[in-house]
């Protein structure tokens, strides 16, 4: 609690009056202690406030012992009251000091700490893996490396320490190629009203290299088992025709190597009697059993058993049934020649019918647009479509006719073998790294194969 000051020193006198002999400066200890805690007195400074009140006290109990009596009476010790008060003040006086004036940091303490903050601390990991984000989470196995680039004086303090030309990020000896301007295929109105539509920026470069990509590495399902491959090789170009407008109505909703498989049991056991004699033959020899009076005269139960493996093969039993009536009745049992006569036939849509076209006539009228180049197309920004036929409208209104044929089976290809629809594998496409797919993911790498060779111990003996 906080006292006046004429009670101290009333307090004072009375403790100097009955014990003279006892110091006074081991008084308020308590305080002198919180003080010196909280500024932080140095020890010179505290020896010296020390020998100062101790030389106060006594020249001040000197005066007190001459002046006062043993008895104790207060009344009897008020003549030194005047000198008591001179002391304290002068006590109070040495006591005071500049608040953290003795706690402050020297000027080398702070220039070195602020040294220590300001010098760049050295890295230690180069690379940093990156978790792949939602849309990527099917590709569980993939973990995408993004490269720190660091600043020139980095990159020298790692090279002056002895580390290897391999720690430094590929990112400061050769640059990323920029990505180059990527323009959609776009609608242009002239003034006479005519609208033409004018190509994708860098098309032909990106046709190009798929193309030589694809003629490099043939080994997609596609290039084996496409609908225009299925036909048999001894059979009359009649029924090649129709051969392969059975195939694309099988094609439908089912993979290839699966359609190719339901195609070889209908020309090997189409007729029931005939079921162990194919079975002798090889896939070459003897004339095919898939023509359009067999499958009329085929029980569709029996048809529907060599099917059964397709994607809705119980409508397209029906649907074969009946088109090999109207091509016998209507078109003398040969498949039509125009577009519309190939979508008038059941199962048959305008995909399957250029597609058709083009294969068993060689009369490109259109291109056969499909989940693949509907989606590749979109990937490479040549468009922004919402489904097969309006890409379609689009493709035909800039692409040259004579890559109609070529562009659905290249990108068929391309999209069963690197541009798959989940899991795309960029690092090993030609593309990769040229800044011509728009939607490539950077920092995916080719996996390479390495086959272990198993080696065999001979036993001497």
């Amino acid at each position: 609690m906080r006292t006046s000051r004429l009670s101290r020193e009333t307090a004072q006198l009375f403790t100097s009056s009955v014990s003279p002999l006892i110091d006074s400066s081991i008084g308020r200890t308590t305080r002198n202690a919180l003080k010196t805690f909280s500024h932080g007195t140095p020890t010179a400074l505290k020896e010296k406030e020390h020998d100062q009140v101790t030389s106060d006290s006594r020249e001040e109990t000197s005066l007190d012992h001459s002046s006062c009596s043993v008895s104790g009476d207060i009344e009897d010790a008020s003549t030194p009251l005047t000198s008591i008060s001179t002391v304290d003040s002068e006590r109070s006086v040495s006591r005071k000091r500049k608040r953290g004036g003795d706690n402050a940091l020297t000027s080398n303490q702070s220039s070195s700490r602020v040294q220590r903050l300001r010098t760049p601390t050295k890295v230690s990991a180069l690379k940093q893996t990156v978790k792949p984000s939602p849309r990527r989470s099917a590709r569980k196995n993939v973990q995408v490396k993004a490269e720190v680039e660091l600043e020139p004086e980095l990159a020298d303090n790692f090279k002056e320490e002895g580390s290897d030309a391999d720690s430094i990020p590929a990112s400061l000896d050769t640059p990323r190629s920029k990505a180059k301007p990527k323009v959609p295929a776009r609608k242009v109105v002239a003034e006479d009203g005519s609208v033409t539509i004018h190509p994708p920026s860098n098309w032909s470069e990106v046709y190009s290299i798929i193309k030589e990509m694809r003629e490099a590495n043939p080994t997609a399902p596609v290039d084996t088992m496409g609908c225009e491959d299925l036909f048999w090789r001894s059979s009359p170009p009649r029924e090649k025709r129709y051969h392969t407008l059975t195939a694309l109505m099988l094609s439908s909703q089912t993979k290839d190597t699966v359609t190719a498989a339901a195609m070889q049991r209908l020309h090997k056991e189409l007729v029931e009697d005939s079921k162990s004699v194919s079975e002798k033959q090889s896939t070459t020899q003897g004339p095919s059993q898939l023509t359009i009076g067999n499958v009329i005269a085929c029980e569709p139960s029996h048809l529907d058993s060599l099917i059964q493996k397709v994607g809705f093969h119980n409508n397209k039993t029906k649907y074969i049934k009946a088109a090999a009536i109207i091509l016998r009745d209507q078109y003398n049992s040969e498949i039509p020649s125009t577009i519309e006569g190939l979508i008038s036939l059941p199962g048959v849509g305008p995909k399957m019918a250029y597609l058709c076209m083009s294969a068993a006539w060689g009369i490109d009228e259109g291109i056969g647009v499909d989940v693949h180049v509907h989606r590749i197309t979109n990937l490479w920004g040549w468009h922004k479509t919402k489904s097969p036929e309006e890409t379609r409208a689009w493709l035909e209104g800039w692409l040259p006719k004579d890559k109609w044929h070529d562009i659905n089976k290249m990108l068929v290809g391309l999209g069963q073998t690197v541009c798959l629809p989940v899991g795309r594998r960029c690092g090993e496409c030609w593309l990769s790294g040229k800044g011509l797919c728009k939607s490539e993911i950077r920092g995916l790498k080719a996996k390479v194969k390495v086959e272990k060779k198993a080696t065999i111990k001979q036993e001497d003996g």
